[in-house]
């Protein structure tokens, strides 16, 4: 089991190439970073580079959807930048994810690097049971959901998937232990939910059966952003998880 230190994403969401160096430098002690649309839209591969010189993890969300080819294609081009995780949408279907599975090991191979492991987005968790129900019309519980939308990854050779922490324990039930569970939503006490609907403390994902945990405003808005970034670690350490 890795370190508490190293289990913490920080994303990056950040506008442009000075903020997102400013942060890195702000906060030197984070390992992992994870890479969104807005960054990799504004700089582009790039800032994988500036990450990787920094000898940083890179989890590289740009969450693709799309008909099996281009999802494939999108895989295939992202596993050359050496990323360790990359996501993609569980609806894109089963012919898509299995063939992401295979286009990051193609990519990757082509590239002599290690290929990412994919991870499959169950829904989103800005998203809540009503907007599932009465939004997007899809008639069965958002628990029922999620775990649908993983077993459909696992299924299909997808390594893992990014889930609300409030899933998190019936997934790592059904799914076992070797499938990867990524919880953003993840808030400490003392923190503001902001945007996220399904949320839970560090502390209790941790314990559920989370393997990464994704943290932004609570340490990148922070006034002192090391020092929310090592109360987390500490908080994590001395609950023994």
């Amino acid at each position: 089991m890795e370190s508490p230190e190293n289990r913490i994403i920080v994303p990056l969401d950040v506008p442009d190439e000075a903020s997102a160096l400013a942060t890195l430098d702000r906060l030197p002690e984070v390992t992992f970073w994870k890479v969104g649309l807005e960054l990799f839209v504004s700089v582009g591969p790039p800032i994988l580079q500036h990450l990787k010189d920094r000898n940083k993890r890179i989890f590289l969300d740009l969450k693709f959807h799309d008909i099996p080819n281009t999802v494939a294609g999108a895989c295939r081009s992202a596993s050359r930048y050496g990323v360790d995780l990359l996501t993609l949408h569980a609806t894109a279907g089963r012919q898509a994810l299995k063939a992401a599975s295979e286009a990051v090991v193609d990519g990757a191979k082509a590239a002599r690097v290690e290929p990412p492991k994919t991870l499959a987005i169950t829904l989103l968790t800005s998203l809540n049971s009503r907007d599932l129900a009465f939004d997007l019309k899809v008639p069965v519980e958002l628990p029922e959901y999620a775990l649908n939308m993983a077993m459909l990854a696992k299924e299909s050779g997808i390594s893992g998937a990014v889930c609300s922490p409030r899933e998190v324990k019936q997934l790592r039930r059904v799914c076992g232990r070797d499938f990867l569970l990524v919880c953003p939503g993840v808030r400490p006490t003392w923190a503001a939910t902001g945007d996220q609907q399904r949320v839970t403390t560090p502390k209790e994902a941790v314990s559920a059966g989370a393997d990464y945990l994704v943290i932004g405003r609570p340490i990148t808005a922070s006034e002192d952003p090391s020092g929310a970034f090592a109360r987390i670690c500490e908080e994590l350490i001395s609950s023994g998880t």
